[in-house]
């Protein structure tokens, strides 16, 4: 199935025209970068800009067998981006918001596993930065993350990975977008290398089991992820979601397990631009192969 031309600004919104969505079956969605498709050159002028469609997350999928309080598995099985990304800079953006005075975009080729920014080259990291389900009360705009997802940017949600999320409402309302060619963690000036992409994906509905926030794995770690406006609540409810994922599969004391999170877990920060901050705390495959 291919999924285009249908987006929302909130997940939770425009649910009476959800796409249906069988479990197993392979999708391919097509998505807008995250300024919606608007900045079509670095000579963008910002008064023309839409801010009312600002990170479209394409959807929402109705995922048929979906019930609330059991977890949505995602199987992220590619990730092919468009030719050109968007960086800019702007005031009251970021982390240096106080210090940039100018607004400035910068247009970056992506070609052949590289982008070109100014006279660098540099290996492309296709990440999702949006993906969720609809939240269990009113929307919440996509440039918002939470329990249920959303504005994330997490550099490690990426091809061949396996996110989990938890389902609010019955068919979960799934919806994802704002893909980066490359970012680092903490994207620390607002936006990464953004731009248009094609994403494959699977769904799988796992019951009897109930998270209150997404997990992740790939072939190497596992990791718990907290968004919260309050940086320091994001990174207790990373560690204790960690800490209860080792103390079930390991059998191991809430004092044995918080010992081995200083001995070999990686407490990483995802984002520090978006409503609320977003972290993640990982654990090698060695240690523990079970994120549920």
């Amino acid at each position: 199935m291919i999924i285009k031309d249908q987006s929302v600004y909130a997940l939770g919104e425009n649910k009476e025209n959800a796409i249906r969505v069988s479990t197993g079956e392979v999708i391919d969605i097509y998505t807008k970068d995250c300024f919606d498709n608007q900045v079509t050159s670095e000579d963008y002028e910002m008064h023309c800009f839409d801010w009312n469609h600002v990170n479209p997350a394409t959807g929402p999928l109705y995922i048929e067998g979906a019930k609330t309080g059991n977890v949505l598995k995602v199987d992220i099985l590619k990730i092919e981006t468009d030719e050109y990304g968007t960086m800019c800079a702007m005031p009251e953006e970021g982390v240096l918001a106080a210090d940039v005075k100018d607004t400035s975009f910068r247009k970056v080729k992506v070609q052949d596993g590289y982008c070109y920014f100014k006279d660098l080259k540099l290996p492309i990291r296709p990440m999702i930065g949006v993906i969720g389900v609809a939240p269990a009360n009113d929307p919440v705009p996509t440039g918002t993350p939470s329990c249920h997802g959303g504005n994330m940017d997490n550099v490690k949600i990426t091809e061949g990975t396996t996110l989990y999320l938890p389902i609010f409402q019955d068919g979960a309302y799934f919806a994802c977008g704002d893909v980066h060619a490359a970012m680092g963690d903490g994207e620390v000036m607002g936006p990464g290398v953004e731009i248009a992409a094609k994403i494959t994906l699977r769904f799988e509905v796992i019951e009897g089991i109930s998270i209150e926030n997404p997990r992740l794995e790939n072939e190497t770690h596992i990791y718990t992820i907290a968004s919260d406006e309050d940086l320091e609540k994001a990174i207790y409810i990373a560690t204790r979601d960690m800490c209860s994922v080792l103390q079930k599969t390991l059998g191991y004391t809430l004092n044995d397990a918080g010992m081995l999170m200083s001995l070999c877990g990686d407490l990483q920060i995802c984002q520090v631009v978006d409503p609320k901050r977003t972290v993640r705390m990982s654990v090698p495959k060695t240690v523990c192969s079970k994120i549920l």
